[in-house]
Parts: C-alpha cells; structure tokens; sequence
C-alpha cells in the first residue's frame, strides 16, 4: 500500500513538474478579427442579410395580422364555407412566414451558412496564424481571452495577439493596438 502511494506521489510530481514547464499565453480573438478589414466586411454583409430578411418576416406577419383583423371584423357576415376558407387562409400564410423565418434564420438557414462561407475561412487564417505563434514560441497551451473561458486575471505580457496579428499581416510589428 505504501508502495502505491509513493509511486502515485512521484508520478504526481512528474506530471506537475511537465506542466510547469509547459508555456502558455493568451490570444484575443475578438481583437484579432477586429483588425481584419475581410472580417468586418462579413459582419456588415451578413447584418444587411440579417435587416433584409427580417423586413421580409415582419411584412409576412403584418399581413397575417391584417388577414385576421378583416376576419375577426368580417366573420359573423360570412357563410360557414367562407369563415373555413379564411381560417384556412390565415393559418397557411402563417405557416408560410415560419417556415420563411426558419429558412432564413434556423440552424441550418441561410444566415447561418452565408456566415459559415463569409467567416470560416477568415477565423481558419486566424487558427494557423495562433498555431504559427505558438510553434515559434514554444508555447504548449494558447488560451483565447474572447472565448468562455473565464481568466480572471491576465497579465499583458503573455498576450500575443499582435504577434498573431503580425503573422497574418493584418498589423505592423511593433505597433501595439491594445
């Protein structure tokens, strides 16, 4: 039993000691992507995308809206044939802007893969751009500060988004932004 725990006990202590000696910094991707002139060119497109299609929607559903106000008004003066059809009418037109709304804005619509075209390959130049850094660097870990990942503190030194930046040809060496 003894045995066991000292060998658990330097294999603890070998395993902190290579991670101590690993090296790690941080990037800041927003901030990378913020310097892409590419990048913002994207967004600006996928936003007119995103304000023309949701013009699109809101017209779909005023006139669904309108639809029932003139049925709501009109329905005690139509035959029971009629009443049926109109129903029938409103709820296809719903069914109709959905079904648009969806194609446009679902997880596998249109903005969706207008983004996946636009930006992937940008943030795929900004990967082998970090990946570049950190073989160069030495570095075995690269957190990204625009991720999730909380980092309470941080200290400047071991940021290396200019250096990323440098690589992809996006900023001058030298010139820090931040």
């Amino acid at each position: 039993m003894k045995q066991r725990l000292i060998l658990l006990f330097i294999a603890f202590l070998g395993f902190t000691g290579m991670v101590s000696a690993q090296k790690f910094c941080y990037v800041d991707t927003e901030y990378i992507l913020a310097q892409s002139p590419s990048y913002q060119q994207a967004q600006d497109q996928l936003n007119q995308l995103s304000m023309q299609w949701q013009k699109e929607v809101e017209a779909k559903y005023a006139e669904i809206d309108k639809l029932y106000k003139n049925f709501q008004q009109e329905q005690l003066l139509l035959t029971e044939e009629l009443r049926k059809k109109r129903e029938a009418e409103i709820i296809q037109k719903e069914k109709e802007a959905k079904e648009f709304q969806k194609q446009k804005f679902g997880v596998d619509g249109e903005l969706f893969k207008k983004r996946q075209e636009l930006v992937k390959p940008i943030q795929d130049q900004v990967y082998n751009a970090v990946k570049e850094m950190a073989e160069r660097g030495g570095y075995g870990i690269v957190f990204d500060k625009a991720s999730d990942m909380t980092m309470l503190y941080s200290n400047p030194k071991y940021d290396k988004s200019d250096d990323v930046l440098e690589i992809l040809g996006w900023k001058k060496a030298g010139g820090s932004g931040k």
